[in-house]
């Protein structure tokens, strides 16, 4: 007997990364494509498909994500711009729906959430810990995600770790020169024609330096993990932040 097939609705399905998921999905042999919405759709739509993926834009994914939700459909969600009070929302419509899942990843590719484990398990054991991540010029968000969460382990490596706080004697300089401040990280953006998605962390102690750096070339690169989280949504219910726990990473 074949296994059943999971019937996947794509939502932001017109845009770079919804179009990838689509053929993604459609050349997957236990996946089917279900409905394709995008900006001006009825995201009602999604209703009787198994999972949603949802790639469309920060200022409306949340509503994309409760439709979903409120449907009883699992959500994998890379749209980025990601707030604790949004996260807060999901956490409260999930509570109403027993057995939905949503996994909200900063970033699909397999390498980039190696990385940032990587990041975490090495900063308690670094003086300085700082972070750049780099990205095409259409990029809406600065940080990106990815950043802001690899900024936020590192924080939380640090603090359990009981780690002194990172030394740094400046006293005077051009506002954003020393990049932005998430949670004691300093995290850096950089916005250049012909990038795609890149994040290098820099770790110094007296006498020598560690840089671990993910570089994805190409929007293909996400797949594998976006296929991983429609496969496995529907085995964590709940709100989960970050693909690493579904590696058992976390």
């Amino acid at each position: 007997m074949s296994n059943p097939v999971t019937t996947v609705a794509v939502v932001g399905a017109r845009g770079r990364m919804g179009r990838q998921v689509c053929a993604a999905v459609e050349a997957a042999g236990d996946l089917a494509l279900g409905a394709a919405v995008d900006l001006g759709d009825d995201v009602s739509a999604v209703a009787g498909s198994d999972v949603a993926v949802v790639f469309s834009v920060p200022d409306v994914a949340v509503d994309h994500v409760l439709a979903c939700v409120e449907r009883g459909v699992h959500a994998v969600v890379g749209t980025t711009g990601w707030t604790q009070e949004r996260l807060d929302r999901v956490s409260s419509a999930l509570a109403a729906a027993p057995g939905v899942g949503v996994l909200v990843a900063p970033n699909f590719a397999l390498g980039a959430v190696l990385l940032m484990r990587f990041a975490a398990l090495a900063a308690p054991h670094y003086e300085s810990v700082e972070i750049v991540e780099l990205h095409h010029p259409e990029k809406v968000d600065a940080p990106s995600g990815t950043a802001r969460h690899t900024a936020q382990l590192v924080a939380d490596a640090r603090r359990a770790a009981g780690s002194a706080p990172m030394p740094d004697a400046t006293s005077s300089g051009l506002d954003g020169a020393r990049g932005a401040d998430v949670d004691g990280v300093r995290v850096h953006s950089v916005r250049l024609r012909g990038l795609v998605a890149h994040e290098e962390v820099l770790l110094g102690a007296p006498g020598e330096q560690l840089t671990l750096r993910h570089d994805s070339f190409d929007r293909a690169s996400f797949m594998p993990g976006v296929l991983l989280g429609v496969r496995q949504v529907a085995r964590h219910p709940g709100l989960v932040v970050g693909l690493e726990h579904y590696l058992e990473l976390a």
